[in-house]
């Protein structure tokens, strides 16, 4: 059994993305994946299984597989686009896509979110009108991790001025090759803002395990998604700045991370779990192409 501190770290933290590098799985095999993982005794871990809005259609032969008590948990990914008119035309496509596929399949199938690309040219006349195309969907917009601060404040201003649904962010924290690998600084900024502007912010690629290590099919040290989702909800709870979050996200001692049924702690950094859970609003969610992989490490460090 996992510590209540790290069931509370860890709940419904992955989005199974099986179809994406480097797994790379025809849709078929990835929904029954989602299938058989919804229905195992790790289902706590899993979350949304994540399916780009071209794929819908396809998706509608292994709807079959779900049912009312194991239901299909979806994270719409809607297309990148170049400039803000062809944004607005694609997330209204992608919502009526949307719509119809969710008004087809009932409760068997549920929209958790959205998750697509900002153009360049973000303004608030661009996510006002977003949010009326969206309505009450939960949303995390993605930009280049050189813009996570600037975009996460144009967001939190969207918020302010609207009192609409808050938008959340989405940072993409790794890749298939080194280069695509953000800097810690970029994001730990993006986690010191976030939690700054109380923004939820979710994460993508290259977090498949527990604790950052160098990795030699990428040529470069991967981010633990144990740094990552802890650093989020410590920076948060203890109000770090961006250098204490940075040497979270860059340790690589497992010993470091203590987990019991009170809480976690990160070198004399404390947080209950109580609080995680609270934290955890905001600190979301981390789509992987495997759920055996990090549910692997995790028993062989002992923590599960």
């Amino acid at each position: 059994m996992a510590a209540a501190s790290l069931h509370a770290l860890l709940a419904r933290s992955i989005d199974y993305a099986g179809m994406f590098p480097p797994c790379s799985l025809a849709l078929g095999p990835a929904l029954k994946n989602q299938a058989q993982y919804v229905r195992s005794p790790d289902s706590w871990v899993l979350s949304a299984f994540v399916l780009p809005i071209a794929k819908f259609d396809a998706a509608s032969a292994g709807v079959s597989q779900f049912d009312r008590q194991y239901p299909l948990r979806i994270s719409a990914l809607g297309p990148k686009t170049e400039n803000a008119n062809d944004f607005r035309s694609a997330l209204k496509m992608t919502m009526e896509t949307i719509r119809s596929f969710a008004t087809r399949h009932g409760d068997i199938v549920f929209i958790s979110q959205l998750e697509m690309p900002l153009p360049a040219e973000i303004n608030a006349d661009l996510l006002a009108e977003a949010q009326s195309i969206i309505g009450e969907l939960d949303a995390f917009w993605e930009t280049p991790a050189d813009q996570a601060a600037q975009t996460i404040a144009s967001l939190a201003e969207h918020h302010a001025n609207t009192l609409a649904r808050t938008f959340g962010y989405k940072l993409r924290t790794g890749g298939v090759t080194a280069d695509a690998f953000p800097h810690s600084q970029q994001i730990a900024r993006a986690l010191v803002e976030s939690a700054k502007h109380e923004i939820p912010i979710k994460f993508t690629a290259g977090l498949h395990h527990p604790v950052r290590q160098f990795r030699d099919e990428v040529k470069a040290k991967m981010y633990g998604f144990l740094n990552v989702l802890g650093a989020g909800v410590l920076a948060a709870e203890h109000r770090w700045d961006e250098k204490q979050t940075v040497a979270m996200l860059d340790d690589e001692d497992t010993t470091s991370f203590s987990f019991d049924d009170d809480g976690f702690a990160w070198h004399g950094w404390k947080i209950d779990t109580k609080r995680i859970q609270e934290r955890r609003k905001l600190v979301t969610s981390f789509g992987s192409c495997s759920f055996d992989e990090p549910r692997e490490d995790l028993r062989a460090l002992g923590f599960l």
